[in-house]
């Protein structure tokens, strides 16, 4: 499990399990705390990932992220 170790690091972390598929992209963006998939796209364009799949799993959890926010 990703421990906490300064933003930095739990990012660069997170990119890691994430690339090696450990996490979903839902995962990846609740762990490090974007409100919406639109952020976490950014975060990945800027460190050079390429996002291949989009998911049924990916697709529900923004649903639960909008309900949230109220949308």
């Amino acid at each position: 499990m990703l421990q906490r170790d300064g933003k930095r690091d739990l990012s660069r972390r997170a990119l890691e399990e994430f690339k090696s598929v450990d996490l979903t992209e839902t995962e990846l963006q609740r762990l490090l705390g974007f409100g919406t998939r639109y952020k976490l796209d950014g975060f990945l364009k800027a460190h050079g990932v390429m996002i291949d799949d989009y998911t049924i799993e990916e697709l529900r959890g923004e649903v639960e992220t909008l309900e949230r926010l109220g949308f």
